[in-house]
């Protein structure tokens, strides 16, 4: 399981050395195999180890090709999917397309989301970390059925 952001760095070749803590765990439980693709909801990238985004091609595959919104789904989703393999120092090489969707430049803010990564600018995390704020001050949680009962 992921948790935690992590500011990291983008070297001139368009590697990020993902941390220490979750290096292990990639390597013996993923073979180091990862998939980046877009988050069509933010501007960001998520990174899944190929298993879990096994899970996801399964979903992608029982949408439609013919009803538009589930077509443009899939084509954002597995046209900018890109198969990575982490290096013998834990880097990953981001291909542009997927720097460029991001507006990734040099520094990045890596956050865990437990069955994958979120990779930000780090300008944008600070950005989106504000709306968040906002967006749950401004919730009535108790009335929201899924989040009534959660606690802390």
């Amino acid at each position: 399981m992921f948790r935690g952001a992590s500011a990291i760095n983008l070297d001139t070749k368009g590697r990020i050395a993902v941390p220490t803590r979750y290096r292990d765990a990639l390597l013996s439980e993923h073979a180091g195999r990862l998939v980046i693709t877009v988050d069509i909801q933010s501007c960001c990238l998520l990174i899944y180890p190929a298993a879990e985004w096994s899970l996801i091609e399964a979903k992608l595959l029982k949408l439609s090709d013919t009803q538009p919104t589930e077509r443009a789904l899939k084509r954002m989703l597995l046209g900018y999917a890109h198969e990575v393999d982490m290096d013998a120092n834990g880097r990953l090489l981001l291909p542009p397309p997927l720097r460029q969707y991001a507006h990734l430049d040099k520094k990045a803010m890596l956050v865990g989301q437990l069955n994958k990564f979120e990779l930000w600018d780090e300008e944008r995390w600070q950005a989106q970390i504000q709306d968040a704020q906002d967006i749950i001050r401004a919730e009535d949680l108790a009335a929201n059925e899924r989040l009534a009962d959660f606690s802390l």
